[in-house]
């Protein structure tokens, strides 16, 4: 069975007869001030009902593109570090060019420089013993006395050519130490010490947009 409701009478009427209370009536007629008040009231109220869903609208938006961007930003890291490699691979191929443009201009510079460099060391020695490629021989012989002058070595010099070294390597013997310089080794060792360094810093390096390091 269904609940029973109290039935309210709108007309309740006093012992002697009179009217006690009387339910108000619904105004069926406004003037116009009440119409434009009602008005304004109801616009109001849309108003703020359609503020409220735009900021809702909003909040929702942001919440999404703020996903968007966490799901992104290791993919931008990826990028990023491959944009590092691809720089530091482009660098190191400039300067092996440069470096080796040099060498075919100034043969001899590496050799005066290690000689510059060794003087102290070998100047007490009698003999000093240079090997360079085959190639290279006769252009270092040819050149040599002016760089030997130069550093005041006294002792004798011998340039023997060893058909192993590669083009523009050279060693320096001068019995109590020797030395020696490769650039194409060289440049094997710089591109793994980079190749090294890059894979440390992985996508650990410095963040994509400043003031995010947390």
């Amino acid at each position: 069975m269904s609940e029973l409701q109290k039935f309210s009478f709108d007309t309740e009427f006093d012992a002697g007869g009179g009217v006690a209370f009387q339910a108000p009536r619904p105004k069926t007629s406004y003037s116009p001030d009440e119409v434009e008040q009602i008005r304004r009231e109801a616009y109001a109220d849309g108003e703020k009902a359609g503020l409220q869903s735009v900021n809702a609208a909003q909040a929702r938006a942001m919440a999404e593109v703020a996903a968007q961007c966490r799901q992104a930003m290791p993919k931008l890291a990826e990028v990023a570090h491959d944009h590092r490699i691809g720089s530091a691979q482009l660098a190191l191929a400039c300067g092996r060019a440069i470096a080796d443009a040099a060498l075919d201009r100034f043969p001899e510079a590496p050799l005066q420089a290690a000689l510059d460099a060794l003087a102290r060391e070998i100047e007490s020695a009698p003999r000093l013993v240079i090997q360079v490629g085959g190639d290279m021989a006769a252009y270092v012989e040819e050149r040599l006395g002016n760089t030997v002058s130069a550093v005041g070595y006294p002792g004798q010099v011998t340039v023997r050519a060893e058909p192993g070294l590669n083009r523009h390597a050279f060693t320096l013997d001068f019995g109590d130490g020797a030395a020696a310089f490769d650039p194409e080794a060289a440049q094997t060792r710089v591109a793994a010490a980079l190749e090294a360094a890059l894979a440390a810093e992985g996508l650990h390096a410095e963040p994509l947009i400043p003031g995010t390091e947390g």
